[in-house]
């Protein structure tokens, strides 16, 4: 159990809430943002002691439903509960347990006959660790980096990428950064409580705290917001605008996501992959 991270997470979701979300009068004379500790545990029916004890790292082991009264209290979504119970110590973790980065045999086959789709798998550091040809042309040719330099987070938050003048998270000629920058501080948020004892990843952490100010703005702020299936609209330097679907889908034995990029057949989205795919896979390698 991390109880500082707990009660952070508490506090942060709870100040987020406003007391007509969950039938509650506001009331003239509320000083404190969002809603009060007593309404919530009383919205969770336990005592109020009990839960400011959980947010100011004070309290004992949370019972499984506790937990479950406080995440229908704060209206948490499905990904917010389960980091929750995560941080409260109630999802298995081995002690010691550190990301994997080796790519298993079946999907490195799989990226490359996907040859009509930007495809790259990531860790759950963001760490670009396989890609196709397609998906080089699209983000950058990753096999040009050194492995560290192949974080997503490192090319957002520290200017390691993107064109000059893009502005703040910008990297990869998005359009909408502000989404795309609290959704990589999403799986990192996650990664922390999957493997609590790796020191790469505390490392990482407290390059980018001390790196970006908008990352420290986002890793405080609490806020947990995944995508699996979206639009995304890129700015690319060579082809110009291409929106894509895409979808990223979990690979639960090596904790690892494959995120595809896909257009609709005969599309001008897919007119313009085609042509990126001739333009730039002269210059790309498919391997990690």
């Amino acid at each position: 159990m991390d109880k500082d991270a707990l009660a952070a997470f508490l506090r942060s979701r709870r100040e987020q809430l406003r007391p007509e979300d969950v039938g509650l009068p506001r009331g003239s004379r509320r000083r404190t943002p969002g809603l009060r500790r007593e309404e919530v545990a009383q919205l969770a029916h336990i005592s109020t002691d009990h839960y400011s004890r959980l947010e100011q790292a004070r309290g004992r082991h949370p019972s499984r439903q506790v937990l479950l009264g406080i995440a229908r209290a704060l209206r948490l979504s499905d990904q917010e509960r389960v980091h929750l119970f995560s941080l409260a110590g109630e999802l298995d973790h081995a002690p010691g347990r550190q990301p994997t980065r080796d790519v298993a045999p079946s999907t490195a086959a799989l990226l490359d006959r996907l040859a009509d789709m930007p495809a790259l798998v990531v860790d759950n550091t963001c760490q670009v660790i396989a890609w196709n040809p397609l998906a080089a042309a699209l983000f950058e040719d990753f096999s040009a980096l050194r492995p560290p330099d192949r974080n997503i987070l490192r090319r957002i938050f520290l200017g390691a990428g993107g064109e000059p003048g893009q502005g703040r998270g910008a990297v990869y000629g998005v359009t909408d950064p502000e989404r795309f920058m609290t959704s990589a501080v999403s799986y990192l948020r996650l990664a922390t409580t999957r493997y609590p004892d790796s020191a790469e990843l505390h490392s990482l952490i407290a390059e980018l705290l001390a790196g970006s100010a908008d990352f420290t703005r986002l890793w405080n702020s609490q806020e947990l917001r995944i995508e699996h299936h979206a639009r995304q609209v890129f700015h690319h330097p060579r082809v110009g605008p291409i929106e894509l679907t895409f979808d990223i889908l979990t690979l639960p034995d090596r904790d690892q996501q494959l995120m595809l990029y896909t257009a609709d057949p005969d599309s001008p989205a897919y007119r313009t992959l085609q042509l990126l795919k001739v333009i730039g896979t002269q210059r790309m390698d498919a391997r990690a």
